[in-house]
């Protein structure tokens, strides 16, 4: 399936699930404070080992089974305590970890427009990549059906309110990078949502 192909998902707003995804539960997460619905959608880029794609480490670093002596770098983030919304995989799949209604730990220290602590008003999305690496055609297409199924289950989230890593933690994270292509996705999400 191209980039921008029609793909349809949906947000079950009860459960905050995607309808269709695979689901591994992850323990990093909590209630948002005072029932703040999400605002802000994260754009982030992950791999494990960095630059490396595929295999079981992102499902074993958010549920807390990852083996730090499986990998030097590993032993780098002994102890993190992890966790995003969804992930996109380099072939365009969808993983969810935490449901949308939900904290989920990806941001950090972070701030957005004068607002500290992203993690309790947002929703985080993974992208396997890494920041010099250009992320795939079917990664922007499922990218933006996520975004606009996103945006019709929660009214307080628009295309005008997505950010990298970056953007919200500047200093301390780049994903998702120079690679990612940000005026692709807008463009993208101008010609779903209109």
């Amino acid at each position: 399936m191209g980039a921008d192909a029609p793909q349809q998902l949906r947000v079950e707003t009860a459960t905050g699930l995607l309808v269709g995804a695979r689901q591994v539960l992850s323990p990093y997460f909590n209630e948002r404070p005072g029932g703040i619905p999400p605002e802000l959608i994260v754009l982030h880029g992950i791999s494990l080992p960095p630059g490396e794609f595929g295999g079981p480490w992102i499902d074993r670093l958010f549920t807390g089974n990852l083996p730090w002596e499986a990998h030097p770098y590993f032993k780098r983030i002994e102890g993190l305590k992890a966790s995003s919304h969804v992930v996109i995989d380099r072939n365009g799949a969808v993983t969810q970890y935490v449901p949308f209604g939900k904290r989920a730990w990806h941001a950090g220290a972070s701030r957005y427009r004068g607002r500290e602590g992203c993690n309790d008003f947002s929703v985080g999305i993974e992208l396997e990549g890494a920041d010099e690496t250009p992320y795939t055609d079917v990664q922007y297409g499922t990218l933006t059906a996520l975004i606009a199924a996103l945006i019709a289950a929660y009214p307080s989230l628009s295309a005008e309110h997505i950010a990298g890593h970056s953007d919200v933690a500047p200093g301390r994270k780049t994903d998702p990078g120079p690679a990612f292509d940000w005026a692709r996705l807008r463009a993208a999400l101008a010609a779903r949502l209109a």
